[in-house]
């Protein structure tokens, strides 16, 4: 039963990526009733006692809103379901992208508990001048497959950064378990190094996906506001967080260890990159490299869903 419902709550889950919190749209009413169509009879109240078992939490209300909150948020959610649904129907890969916090290298507090025999020391303020430099994962989930893959920068977190930690997921991993397939779906944030204002990341997408592998890229952005739906976010960096919490990432190949590490009961594996690499901000595109974009925007939400094809010859 509890796989039943997790399958039922594929596309309406959303997490906490520093924690292993999880909550879900549906009412406990509403997933008896669908669990009842597929011939599995079940109250609200075993649901809601099998929901505590999955770590789904209840929720109050938190005056926490900001005023950004789109008025077709629905609807896009609606949409972004429909694109995994028809991608997955076809067997071509859908993965769900962002960058995961910003980390310090050096022996500064992270966040969390674990037991130990005592405290691990560590510096008194987060200096960024006593630290051995910076760590920006970009992290790549594939959502069929349950596996992860994490590019590690040391500069900055740009769209050249981010097309490139998915090319390279593509190449190491991507082509060898789609091989066959020329589509490929991104889940996306709105804002971030993957923004859909920026014309870098199109022309990024553009440049080292679409034109030197040949793929067509569709990418959904999740609205304004929503990023806890996207499921890197809990399927991927709520489980390195909880991994790695309360020890001082003293060092990259700490870092990487920790990422290499990460496992769950329900059979996640990750592998991790370092990429040193110096990604330059600020970079503008020109109208030419604008125009020279293979862009189709769909006719559903324009802004926030579009498909790059390869450039023809």
């Amino acid at each position: 039963m509890i796989t039943a419902i997790e399958q039922l709550l594929v596309d309406d889950t959303a997490g906490d990526p520093m924690s292993t919190l999880k909550w879900t749209r549906r009412t406990t009413g509403r997933i008896a009733q669908e669990l009842g169509r597929v011939g599995i009879t079940v109250s609200r109240r075993t649901v809601g006692r099998l929901l505590h078992e999955l770590h789904y939490s209840l929720r109050v209300n938190r005056k926490q809103l900001g005023t950004d909150s789109s008025p077709d948020r629905d609807r896009q959610f609606r949409y972004i379901t429909q694109q995994r649904r028809e991608f997955a129907r076809r067997g071509d890969p859908i993965i769900s992208v962002d960058t995961k916090k910003r980390e310090l290298v050096g022996h500064f507090k992270n966040p969390g508990a674990k037991w130990d025999r005592a405290p691990v020391l560590v510096n008194d303020h987060d200096f960024p001048s006593d630290s051995d430099g910076v760590a920006i994962p970009y992290g790549i989930y594939d959502v069929q497959a349950n596996r992860g893959y994490l590019h590690v920068g040391v500069s900055h977190d740009t769209p050249a950064f981010a097309v490139e930690a998915i090319a390279a997921w593509w190449l190491k991993e991507g082509r060898h378990r789609y091989g066959s397939s020329r589509q490929l779906l991104i889940l996306a944030d709105t804002g971030g190094s993957n923004s859909y204002r920026y014309w870098t990341w199109k022309t990024e997408l553009q440049r080292r996906l679409c034109h030197r592998f040949g793929l067509t890229v569709t990418v959904t952005h999740y609205p304004t506001g929503a990023s806890k739906w996207n499921p890197v976010e809990h399927r991927l960096f709520s489980e390195i967080s909880k991994h790695w919490a309360a020890e001082p990432l003293t060092t990259y190949e700490k870092i990487l260890k920790f990422i290499r590490t990460t496992v769950t009961t329900t059979g996640l594996q990750v592998r991790a990159f370092l990429d040193r690499t110096e990604y330059p901000t600020k970079q503008r595109v020109t109208a030419a490299e604008m125009a020279a974009v293979a862009l189709t925007r769909h006719k559903v939400l324009p802004r926030w869903n579009y498909t790059i094809r390869p450039q023809s010859a």
